[in-house]
C-alpha cells in the first residue's frame, strides 16, 4: 500500500509545480497585453548602419544573355529588409540569386497593427485633455474658423508634418511666401491664404496640440486656428514661389478663359502676380498694359507652350521681365497660390479586390508619380513598406496596411516573382539608370530632398554603391516583365514631358473616372513637397568608363526585353543607341 500512496504523493506534488508554471506564464501574458494597451510599442528587428559590400563585376553581355533576367540577377539579395533600410547585401548560395527578398509578412502586419492602435489610442487621450489645459497662443491670433476640404477657409499653398509641425513654422514659411494668414489644422495641416472666407466659431472647437509643440493650439477636426503673420510694409512685399510657366496664345475667348482682368498703364508683370496672389488665383497673365488672373482650363491649356520669342522675351530674361510684341500671345506666371480644385484626398470608400502595384526602381521618381495620382485621383495610394518621412508629409496611406484595399494603388520596390505575383496589375515605372543612380544615392546619403556632399561622391560608397545597385535596376524591370499580370509601362522623362496624356493613360489604367478640368490643376501643383531644388552641380563626372560600360549594356538589355514584350523601346535620351 505504501508504494501507491508514494507514487500519488510524486504526482500531486509535480502537478502543483505545473499549475504553477501556468498560471505565472498566464500573468506574465496578460501584463505585456496591459503595457502595449498604455501605449508601449515592442520593437520587432532593428536598423544597422549603413554598410556596403562590393558586388562581383558583370558577366559579359552576349546574344545568350540578352532575354535572360536571371544571368542579371544581383548576387546579392537583402535579406529580411526593404529598400532603403541602410542594411548590406548578403549572399544567398542556397537559394540561388535573387532580388530583394521581403520582410516576414505577419511581423510586418503585426507592426503596423501596434502603431495604429498605438495612434488611435493616444488621439482621444489628447482631445479629452485639450479642455482642462490652458490655451496659449504665439503671435497674432485671429480665431477659430472652419474649414471644408471642398471650400477652403484659407486657399493659398498647403503643407504637412505630422510629426514637428509648429505654429511658427507654419507663419513663417506663409510670410516667406508673401502671404497675409496661417491657419493650422488637425495639428499638422497647414494653410496659407491673403483672404479668410469662412465663418468664425467658438474657440474650444480648436482643441488639438500642435504635433511638434505641445501646449499650442493647431486647429480642430475641420477647424483652424488662423493667425495673422508678420506685417510688411507697403510695396516691400515679394513673392519667392513665383514660377514663369512660359508664353502662350492669346485665347480666343478672354473671358470664359479667366475670371477676371483688368489693365493699368504702369502694369508690370510682378505688380500683375500681386494683384492675383491677393485675389487667391493661381495663375497671373500678363500682355503690355493687360493683367488677368485665373485657372488652367479647357480654353487656356498650359501644355501648348510657345517660344519666348513670340512674347518677345529673351531667354535670359528675369521671370518677371518682358511684355509680349504682340496681340496674339501672352506670358504666364505661377502664383503662390495653390489651385485647390485637386487637394481633397480620402481612403477609397469600398475596399478593392485587385491590387495594383506601383513599382519601379529606387530613385525612378515613384514619390513623384504618387503624388500624381493621388492628386488625378483623389485616393491615397499605399506602400508596401512604412516611411515615416513620407507620412509625415502628407501621405497618409503609408499608415495604411498595404492589403486593405483602400488605396489606388500600392508602392513597391520589390522584383521577386512570389512578391509580383501578390498583385493583379502593376503600373510599372521606368527612369534613365544614371539618373535614378543618382536620385537613390543623394536620398540615401541626404534624405528624399537633399543632396549627397562631394566626399560621398568621391568615397569608395559610390563605386560600390553602383556595382551593386545598376544590376538591380534592369532585373527588376525583366523581372516585372516577366512575372506581372497586366501591365502599364510609364517613362519617367515622358511623364515629365506630356505629364496630361500619360497621367491620362495612369487614371484609365486603374479605372478612376477624372474630369480634365483635375488633371490640369495637377498639372498647376505637379512638384510637391519631394522635389530636390534644382541639381547640385558636381565639379566632376561621377561614373568612370568601366560604370558606364556597365550600365550602357544593362540599357540595352532592357531596352530589347521591352520590344519582345510588345512595348515602346526606351526614350532616345538613354544610351547607348
Amino acid at each position: 500500500m505504501a508504494k501507491p500512496f508514494y507514487r500519488l504523493q510524486r504526482f500531486l506534488r509535480r502537478t502543483q509545480f505545473f499549475f504553477l508554471f501556468l498560471a505565472a506564464a498566464y500573468l506574465m501574458a496578460g501584463s505585456l497585453l496591459l503595457l502595449q494597451r498604455a501605449g508601449f510599442v515592442i520593437q520587432v528587428g532593428s536598423r544597422g548602419p549603413v554598410q556596403f559590400m562590393t558586388a562581383p563585376s558583370p558577366a559579359p553581355i552576349t546574344r545568350s544573355t540578352m532575354m535572360d533576367s536571371s544571368k542579371l540577377a544581383n548576387p546579392w539579395r537583402l535579406s529580411s529588409q526593404e529598400p532603403g533600410d541602410g542594411m548590406g547585401p548578403r549572399q544567398n548560395p542556397n537559394n540561388g540569386p535573387r532580388w530583394l527578398m521581403s520582410r516576414n509578412l505577419e511581423i510586418r502586419h503585426l507592426r503596423r497593427r501596434w502603431f495604429h492602435s498605438l495612434m488611435t489610442e493616444q488621439e482621444p487621450r489628447a482631445e479629452q485633455g485639450a479642455a482642462k489645459r490652458k490655451i496659449k497662443h504665439k503671435g497674432t491670433y485671429v480665431g477659430c474658423f472652419v474649414d471644408d476640404a471642398k471650400s477652403r477657409a484659407l486657399k493659398g499653398t498647403v503643407f504637412y508634418d505630422f510629426r514637428k509641425m509648429t505654429s511658427s513654422m507654419c507663419r513663417d514659411t506663409c510670410s516667406e511666401s508673401g502671404y497675409l494668414f496661417a491657419g493650422l489644422e488637425y495639428g499638422a495641416e497647414c494653410y496659407c491664404g491673403n483672404r479668410i472666407t469662412a465663418t468664425r466659431v467658438r474657440q474650444e472647437d480648436c482643441n488639438l496640440d500642435c504635433k511638434g509643440e505641445k501646449g499650442t493650439i493647431c486647429g480642430g477636426v475641420g477647424r483652424l486656428s488662423i493667425y495673422k503673420v508678420e506685417n510688411l510694409h507697403p510695396g516691400s512685399r515679394k513673392y519667392r514661389n513665383v514660377r514663369y510657366r512660359g508664353c502662350y496664345q492669346k485665347p480666343k475667348n478672354v473671358s470664359a478663359a479667366f475670371s477676371m482682368c483688368c489693365s493699368h498703364a504702369n502694369l508690370t508683370s510682378e505688380s500683375c502676380v500681386e494683384l492675383c496672389a491677393d485675389k487667391e488665383f493661381p495663375l497671373a497673365i500678363t500682355q503690355r498694359s493687360a493683367c488677368c488672373c485665373g485657372y488652367s482650363s479647357i480654353d487656356f491649356p498650359l501644355q501648348q507652350k510657345f517660344d519666348d520669342q513670340y512674347c518677345g522675351r529673351a531667354a535670359n530674361q528675369s521671370d518677371r521681365g518682358g511684355f509680349p510684341e504682340d496681340n496674339d500671345h501672352v506670358l504666364a506666371f505661377q502664383t503662390p497660390v495653390q489651385d485647390t480644385r485637386c487637394t481633397d484626398r480620402k481612403f477609397k470608400p469600398e475596399k478593392s479586390n485587385a491590387l495594383v502595384a506601383l513599382s519601379s526602381f529606387p530613385g525612378a521618381g515613384n514619390t513623384w508619380v504618387r503624388h500624381l495620382i493621388e492628386l488625378a485621383t483623389g485616393f491615397y495610394t499605399g506602400s508596401y513598406y512604412f516611411d515615416g518621412t513620407l507620412y509625415n508629409k502628407g501621405f497618409k496611406g503609408e499608415k495604411d496596411y498595404w492589403k486593405s484595399g483602400r488605396t489606388i494603388c500600392v508602392k513597391t520596390h520589390e522584383s521577386g516573382k512570389r512578391e509580383i505575383e501578390m498583385y493583379d496589375a502593376t503600373i510599372l515605372l521606368i527612369r534613365n539608370p544614371y539618373r535614378s543612380l543618382v536620385a537613390e544615392f543623394n536620398r540615401k546619403c541626404a534624405g528624399h530632398l537633399g543632396h549627397a556632399s562631394e566626399q560621398h561622391w568621391k568615397s569608395k560608397e559610390w563605386p560600390d554603391f553602383v556595382a551593386s545597385y545598376a544590376p538591380w535596376w534592369a532585373s527588376h524591370v525583366l523581372d516585372w516583365l516577366k512575372f506581372g499580370r497586366r501591365l502599364l509601362v510609364v517613362h519617367y522623362e515622358e511623364l515629365q514631358q506630356a505629364l496630361f496624356p500619360q497621367l491620362r493613360l495612369i487614371t484609365n489604367f486603374l479605372n478612376a473616372s477624372v474630369s480634365d478640368e483635375r488633371l490640369l490643376c495637377v498639372e498647376s501643383n505637379q512638384d510637391g513637397h519631394f522635389k530636390r531644388s534644382g541639381v547640385r552641380q558636381r565639379g566632376f563626372d561621377p561614373f568612370t568608363v568601366e560604370m558606364k560600360m556597365q550600365i550602357d549594356g544593362y540599357i540595352t538589355i532592357v531596352d530589347a526585353a521591352l520590344r519582345t514584350h510588345n512595348f515602346t523601346g526606351l526614350p532616345q535620351e538613354y544610351v547607348p543607341r
